[in-house]
Parts: C-alpha cells; structure tokens; sequence
C-alpha cells in the first residue's frame, strides 16, 4: 500500500508540476528568454491550481486509507490478539479471561494470547493499552478497579476509562458477600448493625481503601447509622485471614467460596440485585431494607479508534464464547454471573458504576492517591 500511495503522489506532480505558471517566456530577438511573471492574474491561478492539488491529493490519500481500512477489517484477524489482563495469573481477573478466550479462537479463527501485567492497581496495564494500535490486535480485560473505581477515585490518572477505549463485552460480575466468622456472635446483618457503639465501633476489613469492600462497609455505616471503622490491608488474602482469625468483625468478599463450604466463614447477605445462586440462602441487602447493589464485574475493551467493524466481530465472538456450555459451567463454578450484551451495554454499565462510586467518595470525602 506504501508503495501505491508513492505512485498517486508521483501522478499527482504529473498533473500539476509544481513549476507550472511560476515562470513566463518573452521572446526577445528570436530567443524564447524566461521571466517571472507578478501580475495578480497569474497569481491567483497559481493558487487556484496548488488548491486543486491539495485537494485532490487529500481526496486520493483518503480514499487509499480507507481502502486499506476496508481491507484489513475484511481480513481481520490474520494474526494471533494479544489480550492484556491487568492482575496476576490465577485471580479473579485473570480466571475469566482465560476460560472466555479459550473458546473465542474457535469462532475468531485466531488464537488469543493472555498477557498479565500486574501492578499499580491495573494502571501500568491500561496505559500500555492505551498506546496500542487500534487495529483489533490489542485489547484489555478490565475489572472494575481500572474502569470504575479508579476513574471515579484517584486524584490523578494517566488514562481515561471512557475515552482512552472503546467497550467490546462485559463478560462477567458477581456480586460480593457479606461474611463473618463461622462462630461470630452475630447470626444476622440486623445483629451485626446492633453490635456497633460508639464506644466499641465495629471493624471490617478491606483490601485497600476505595475498594468495593470498603465502599460496602461505608454505605452500611451510613445506611445503619451503626458507627464502624474500615481496616485496609494489602489484598485480600490477609483480610480474610484476619477475618477468620477474629481480628475484623465482617468483611465483604467474593472469593470466599472455600471458606464458607469449609466451614470457616457463614454469609450473611450479598449484594446483588437477587439472591447469589453461590448462596441461595443468605438474603440480598435489598431483602433486607438497604438500597444499594455491589457487583464486581470484568470484560473486554479495545484502544480508541479501534474500527466498528472489528469491535463488532470481537463482540460476536465473545458472546458466542460465553453462550458455550463448558464456559458456562467454568465461570458460574468460580461465582461468576454472564453477562455478554452488546458493547452499548458495557458502556452503560462503566458510565453508571463510575458515577455512582464517583457521588459516594464525594459524599465520604474519598479520594485515593
């Protein structure tokens, strides 16, 4: 393609060479002898003519660009997609998008190779994302640290979650539970709200401020009017920890499957719209009078300026992926709810979840650094 845009160029000059009317000839004693020519006339056709060649030449270059656009998309994906996921391997991130690109290759024709970049929270991830090509050969699966709390939350962000990238599918979510030790004294959410004074507030424990944890345990605060403060550890493998240990009184979690079925945790509530089919016993916070819902949520999204077309056809794929039996059976056995949907729906959904964590720090005077 280089060289035809080399060719139109040279055709260009061909037409309209680039000395034509800059130089006049008189004809003095037989001998044709040039001079510059100044009169008004032959300037403005001089200008007339260098906008005819800036026009035409933007009219070729636009359309080669788009014919070279038309054909990469047609023939998209001819080569392997690198999918970028911001945590390390074998989390909560990292487990969906393995299981949903797995069978993607089958209806792309490509395989997708996953590469984890862990650390900063998913940020050095997305920035890296961020400066890919948009041609479909890139993409991040984001959760909703990278494309919900940290846009609403931190002060200063190198990235923008709806404008640095376009959506292509929401894969999963899954709701979080509210979770005690297996011989706490409280039975029930509505005995745990009681059990905090302001002399003895109660403690939960969060992976880290800004955390969907925390924002549960701020919401219960002020909904309750019970008086509890947050513990902030390092992830959330010492919080639970702590939590069964009996350092915390409650935590909100969602990867305490094990702990629960071990007999080391008991659940209280969880935080989505209906009943966790992972505990159909425990009662959501709607259930039981609060007005908020917490999920923690993960999909695909493509730098800006990545073609229509070919967030359409990752789109396709990924719906196609997540309809699968075994893909199915694979996430809703780790808690995870599918979600697929057009990319308008992810779109919704980030635009939501940002505003809604965005209005709760600047209720709590929540900001992170």
């Amino acid at each position: 393609m280089a060289c035809t845009v080399r060719k139109s160029f040279a055709l260009i000059s061909d037409l309209f060479p680039s000395q034509a009317g800059n130089v006049g000839y008189s004809v003095l004693g037989g001998r044709a002898k040039p001079t510059g020519i100044n009169n008004k006339k032959s300037q403005r056709g001089n200008t007339m003519r260098r906008g005819i060649i800036g026009a035409t030449a933007v009219v070729i270059i636009a359309a080669l660009t788009g014919a070279a656009l038309a054909q990469a998309t047609d023939t998209y994906p001819d080569r392997p997609i690198k999918v970028v996921v911001p945590a390390a391997a074998g989390g909560v991130t990292d487990t969906p998008a393995r299981v949903v690109t797995n069978r993607m290759r089958d209806t792309i024709g490509q395989s997708l190779v996953i590469e984890n970049q862990g650390g900063a929270g998913g940020i050095l991830a997305a920035e890296s994302v961020k400066r890919a090509a948009p041609d479909g050969y890139t993409l991040l699966y984001v959760n909703a640290a990278t494309h919900g709390l940290l846009p609403a939350l931190k002060k200063s962000l190198s990235y923008d979650a709806l404008k640095d990238f376009v959506p292509v599918a929401m894969a999963v979510r899954a709701p979080l539970a509210i979770v005690v030790k297996s011989d706490s004294p409280y039975k029930t959410l509505a005995d745990l709200v009681k059990g905090g004074s302001e002399a003895k507030p109660l403690n939960y424990g969060s992976p880290g401020p800004g955390n969907t944890s925390h924002l549960i345990g701020l919401m219960l605060t002020q909904e309750s009017k019970t008086p509890m403060q947050a513990v902030h550890y390092r992830g959330e493998a010492p919080m639970i920890q702590d939590l069964i240990s009996g350092h915390v009184d409650f935590a909100a979690s969602n990867i305490i499957r094990s702990h629960v079925e071990a007999g080391t945790l008991r659940v209280l509530a969880t935080t989505g719209d209906k009943r966790w089919f992972a505990f159909p016993d425990a009662p959501t916070l709607k259930e039981l009078g609060y007005t908020a819902e917490y999920y923690a949520w993960s999909g695909f999204v493509a730098p800006a300026g990545t073609p229509r077309a070919i967030v359409d056809r990752l789109n396709t794929s990924a719906n196609a992926a997540l309809a699968e039996p075994e893909v199915i059976k694979a996430l809703t056995a780790n808690g995870f709810e599918i979600v697929g949907g057009k990319p308008e729906v992810f779109a919704k959904a980030m635009n939501d979840y940002i505003r809604d964590v965005s209005a709760i720090g600047k209720k709590n005077n929540l900001e992170i650094e």
